[in-house]
């Protein structure tokens, strides 16, 4: 039981990792930015989502 809860521990934060690396591609923020807020997300998934929805660019999103 452990372990299923573990797999979709993981497949929900990747789910929400890609989710928050579409939108910050879509933002119309710097780009320089964008590749920060990305490679946040890639290197400290679950902290650097936290931060991303507490500090990250709102708005202005492009479709």
């Amino acid at each position: 039981m452990g372990s299923t809860m573990n797999g979709l521990a993981g497949l929900i934060v990747l789910v929400l990792s890609i989710w928050a690396i579409i939108n910050i591609v879509k933002s119309n923020t710097e780009v320089g930015k964008k590749v920060l807020w990305v490679l946040l997300i890639l290197f400290l998934p679950v902290i650097g989502l936290i931060i991303w929805a507490l500090l990250g660019p709102r708005g202005n999103v492009r479709f």
